[in-house]
């Protein structure tokens, strides 16, 4: 991390998004493996990309932190030792841990890797995180159930174990992600690492026949269902300094499995809050992109509005133009995501000075470079004039 500042972790789901990630401003990011990681549908990185991800992040001066954070089943143990063992050798600055069989493994045969505390562990008092650090973990990943008051009561009690805390992205309706909806609904188990997320999913009541039971449960619907399981998404844009005074030194964002072009709008309004830009500026750049309705979710203690009853999310206020290949001479390339056209006027999603300025879409022209009105190819290169230099890796949008 920055020395003397909190570090801004963000997630990565395959290479593209460490790249991403570390280009807005993460200081670390933590990605996943082909196995023993918590989110199995993501791209996740082989052996090799691993590797070369450590070398990318450390020739940046950033940490990769590496998820082997299942709940382990006896037959794990036999390849487990023989992976913590690769990631001290390629020079992994930590691996996320949440089974102590795991810690137990990892400790024998990986002495040199440090150790991190996923939030499957639940830890939500000082006493597990002095257990915790007696057995060598490093960090712990706070449970999102904490308040502030008891970040600070943890922090005091045992002020040499890291604090790491998610401060954005989506929540779970159980006890820090300790799920068995997906598994008993459709056989893919949460702690394994194959969530479904089903309780995102609209639900419907319907009459039963014969009613053996005089109960009901009230529950309001549309014509869509009712979403009683869905919870908000978490944004503590506002809590930063609050988090860091409560003694939390790495600020987690929530995604392995979103877009890059999410990642790279909510580690950019993360950046841009800790180096001091204003708040609200933040905090409406995290209403661009899709989210559910944002809480502060336990900060302050007991909290019954965390779930997020009208859908299962909202639209940003800005759609997904294009990706940004290159400027040269006057001419920015792109990649086509959604439908624009000529005249349009599309905002600059950039880490650089380029960040919320405007270009207008004039001399539209295809990849063989004939003039064109409508860039209607999904995935289609196009060109068009721009006397602002763009750079690669920047984003397009456009204000819905």
């Amino acid at each position: 991390m920055r020395e003397g500042r909190p570090e801004l972790l963000a997630p990565a789901g395959n290479f593209e998004k460490l790249k991403i990630a570390l280009r807005f401003g993460a200081d670390a990011v933590y990605v996943g493996g082909r196995e023993f990681s918590l989110r199995a549908f993501a791209d996740n990185f082989s052996a090799e990309e691993l590797r070369a991800a450590a070398e990318y992040t450390h020739a940046r001066g950033k940490k990769l932190y590496v998820a082997v954070n299942v709940y382990l089943r006896g037959s794990d143990g036999e390849k487990l030792g023989g992976y913590f063992s690769f990631l001290q050798d390629i020079g992994a600055d930590a691996a996320l841990v949440s089974d102590p069989g795991a810690v137990y493994i990892a400790k024998k045969a990986a002495p040199r890797l440090p150790l991190h505390l996923s939030t499957q562990a639940n830890t939500t008092n000082g006493y597990a995180a002095a257990f915790w650090r007696q057995q060598g973990i490093a960090r712990v990943v706070l449970a999102r159930e904490l308040s502030l008051g008891e970040i600070a009561a943890i922090h005091a009690h045992c002020p040499a174990m890291e604090l790491e805390a998610f401060v954005h992205g989506a929540m779970c309706i159980s006890y820090s992600g300790r799920c068995l909806l997906s598994d008993y609904l459709d056989g893919r188990s949460s702690n394994r690492g194959a969530c479904v997320q089903a309780c995102r999913r609209g639900y419907e009541l319907r009459p039963v026949a014969p009613v053996e039971r005089q109960e009901r449960l009230p529950v309001e619907e549309d014509g869509r269902g009712t979403y009683i399981l869905n919870s908000k998404d978490l944004n503590m844009i506002g809590r930063l300094g609050e988090l860091e005074r409560a003694g939390v030194c790495s600020f987690k964002i929530e995604g392995r499995m979103k877009s890059g072009f999410y990642l790279a709008t909510v580690v950019n309004a993360y950046r841009r809050a800790l180096d001091g830009a204003p708040v609200e500026l933040c905090r409406s750049e995290l209403d661009t992109v899709a989210h559910r309705a944002y809480t502060e979710g336990y900060a302050f203690g007991e909290n019954r509005e965390t779930v997020n009853y009208a859908d299962a999310q909202t639209k940003g206020t800005c759609e997904y133009i294009a990706d940004v290949l290159g400027w040269r001479d006057g001419r920015v390339t792109v990649e086509m995501r959604n439908r624009f056209h000529a005249g349009d006027v599309l905002e600059v999603l950039s880490p650089s000075g380029a960040f919320g300025r405007h270009v207008t879409v004039l001399d539209l022209r295809d990849e063989g470079g004939e003039e064109t009105e409508d860039a209607k190819l999904v995935q289609a290169k196009y060109t068009f004039r721009s006397d602002m230099p763009l750079s690669k890796g920047d984003f397009l949008r456009r204000r819905r």
